[in-house]
């Protein structure tokens, strides 16, 4: 018998109280689109834990208040951890924050098992898996250990290259090359294969690239692959804060970074307002279709949907349009929304 599921990924999820957000009101502008998804995703940008406590290697960033997890409560039904905010003890305080509110999470856990493993969990009949990883991170004492807490990583390296122009043009910028360290990604592929089994969609959060760009790096391009070589239907980006292209590969998707959802620290206030709400059906547990919704902080700290035609948008669409047919994946605008071809 055919099963068919519609499922919301988001980007980046920071729920630090600032000026007007507030738990009771962040989601109240797009309550109906969340709530009439079967599973609603995202990557939980911050930790819930002591708010008076500052990252060490990351100055100016707190935790997140616990009370403010109650905007997530019924909005959301699994979270991607594996990012570079969340830390140390602050880990397990948040994970089981998630476990009273129903919230299955992966990426992040008390120890290298823990961060590694996936959530499974079913709906309408349907298993869904998620994994999460990060390719960005501190690199001391932030990789879950053996015996510590920590997040799942993929490590990347890079390389910088002369720019051909380099003799002719002083100051020409460099080659950016990119790679993932190959035993990461060899794990990663593992727990890939290894889940596929035992679910019928597999959706694989990675925290990678370079903020504020709309860009994909090149390792970002080799993880996502490999990725869904192993066996993944969906692969979701966060981090970079900004929207970056969508690719169909192999009949599956990758959206190499969905921007920001919602985002309530200070410092990020003017610049990473921007991101997309993947809505994608999945009929036995494989990807079908996919649209597009641009999303925007409003001034009032509430996530709004925008109209695809239109200002905020329309510009919106146009940075991802261009970039994904360099991809070869064609959009296109169907009412107000963005239709993944």
């Amino acid at each position: 018998m055919t099963t068919e599921l519609t499922l919301d990924l988001v980007g980046d999820i920071n729920l630090k109280r600032d000026l007007h957000l507030r738990a009771e009101h962040a989601f109240g502008l797009v309550d109906d689109e969340l709530r009439s998804a079967d599973v609603r995703m995202g990557n939980l940008e911050g930790a819930f834990f002591d708010p008076s406590v500052q990252l060490e290697y990351k100055p100016g960033w707190f935790h997140l208040e616990p009370d403010m997890a109650s905007a997530l409560d019924g909005r959301f039904d699994a979270l991607g951890c594996a990012n570079n905010v969340h830390h140390g003890e602050a880990i397990p305080s948040s994970t089981a924050i998630l476990d009273r509110l129903g919230i299955c999470h992966a990426g992040a856990g008390c120890n290298d098992v823990e961060a590694r493993a996936p959530a499974i969990f079913t709906r309408g009949g349907t298993r869904i898996g998620l994994l999460s990883f990060t390719s960005v991170f501190w690199p001391i004492g932030h990789a879950a250990g053996v015996n510590t807490p920590g997040v799942a990583t993929i490590k990347a390296h890079a390389a910088y290259e002369p720019n051909p122009r380099a003799v002719e043009m002083p100051g020409v910028p460099p080659i950016i090359r990119s790679w993932p360290d190959s035993s990461e990604l060899e794990r990663a592929e593992a727990a890939v294969r290894s889940v596929r089994p035992q679910v019928d969609c597999l959706v694989v959060y990675c925290h990678w690239g370079v903020t504020g760009s709309n860009d994909p790096t090149e390792y970002q391009r080799t993880i996502g692959h490999a990725l869904v070589d192993a066996g993944a239907d969906i692969v979701a980006g966060s981090h970079p804060h900004q929207p970056q292209p969508v690719e169909r590969y192999h009949d599956r998707l990758i959206f190499y970074s969905l921007g920001n959802f919602i985002f309530g620290w200070q410092m990020h206030r003017n610049a990473t307002s921007d991101g997309l709400l993947a809505r994608v059906v999945a009929v036995d547990g494989k990807p079908v279709s996919c649209v597009l919704l641009p999303v925007q902080r409003t001034p009032e700290d509430q996530v709004a949907i925008l109209d695809a035609n239109e200002g905020e948008g329309a510009r919106i669409f146009n940075i991802i349009d261009g970039r994904s047919r360099s991809l070869g994946t064609e959009l296109r605008i169907d009412g107000s929304r963005i239709v993944v071809m």
